[in-house]
């Protein structure tokens, strides 16, 4: 089969398309023919060198995939060969074919093609659990988004508002922010031209928010916090700017404040296939009823999937990135 391969840490140009033996699904596993596949900003890290695969998982990238089921491994009887799924994955996905455990496939939502289906596991999962699961999140409360175009970004604002909060985001640029606010932001507020947490404490009445989804970390960190209600939840996934952060401790006494975050990738298949079936029941509903879209903002072949990652890095998209394959 064909895969991209990481010949070296490096930029985009390092994602060489090479010949690999097609894997064989294992005990529990499926093997899906790859329609399409997901990119994400940990592709991005992986090819760096910043972020290796979890220890016996594949050195191709790759965190989602849409397809068919190609073979069923011993003990799989809840899928079967010529099913329509997408599906979360460790890595592997940027490939004619990938192996999945079977707890961590989904069926098709209803009126999605693979494209659009590809882009949903890793930024709905993340977003489940994140925003819902540890920041506890619910009916009338208020959250601010940061990263509001990127695939995290628009899921969780579409998500958040489907589920009836109020949303706050924050983006790069007017078009940005416009985008945010067409899919349900009540305000989007560019961070280069104002400063979040004034704008946050005047649209809340001096109050601040509730919830607070943070992938910058860095310098954000204290001001996080200082956008944060009473009792608020500070739920970080990312660290675009930096591991590190000097913080005051004042405020998250006074406040009675939560901070908490995760990651996704090395989750046993167990926890990962309960948030499947969380998933499933809370989320795909939405995106079959199309109350929540899937927005892909460019789709790429498989072998071009530099280009993808020049396109991720210029930060320069809405949505989602797309790898197509087999179509």
């Amino acid at each position: 089969m064909v895969a991209i391969e990481i010949s070296t840490p490096g930029g985009p140009e390092v994602l060489v398309p090479v010949e690999r033996p097609t894997p064989i699904a294992a005990a529990g596993e499926v093997l899906v023919k790859v329609a399409a596949a997901g990119v994400n900003r940990p592709d991005v890290l992986q090819r760096q060198g910043r972020y290796p695969p979890p220890p016996g998982i594949t050195d191709i990238p790759g965190l989602e995939v849409a397809g068919i089921i190609e073979a069923v491994g011993p003990g799989v009887d809840s899928w079967r060969v010529g099913d329509r799924v997408c599906a979360l994955v460790s890595g592997g996905g940027y490939a004619e074919f990938c192996v999945v455990p079977a707890p961590q496939c989904l069926p098709l939502p209803r009126g999605l093609d693979f494209t659009h289906a590809a882009a949903i596991p890793e930024t709905t999962f993340t977003v489940w659990t994140n925003v819902f699961e540890r920041g506890k999140l619910t009916r009338g409360e208020t959250i601010l988004i940061h990263g509001g175009s990127s695939g995290i970004g628009t899921t969780a604002i579409q998500l958040a508002r489907a589920f009836g909060a109020r949303v706050f985001a924050t983006a790069g640029s007017t078009e940005k922010c416009k985008a945010c606010e067409a899919i349900g932001a009540e305000r989007a507020v560019n961070y280069r031209e104002a400063d979040f947490v004034a704008a946050v404490k005047e649209l809340t009445n001096g109050r601040g928010v509730d919830v607070v989804l943070d992938m910058v970390a860095g310098d954000y960190v204290q001001r996080n916090i200082d956008a944060l209600a009473m009792d608020g939840r500070l739920v970080m996934i990312g660290r675009q700017g930096g591991v590190k952060s000097e913080i005051d401790i004042m405020p998250i006494l006074r406040k009675r404040l939560v901070l908490t975050g995760s990651t996704l990738r090395t989750r046993s298949i167990e926890e990962k296939g309960a948030l499947a079936n969380a998933v499933h029941q809370h989320v795909w509903p939405l995106f079959e009823s199309g109350a929540v879209q899937v927005i892909v903002h460019q789709t790429f072949p498989l072998r071009d999937a530099a280009s993808a990652h020049r396109v991720m890095e210029s930060s320069a998209h809405v949505g989602k990135l797309v790898l197509q394959v087999h179509l």
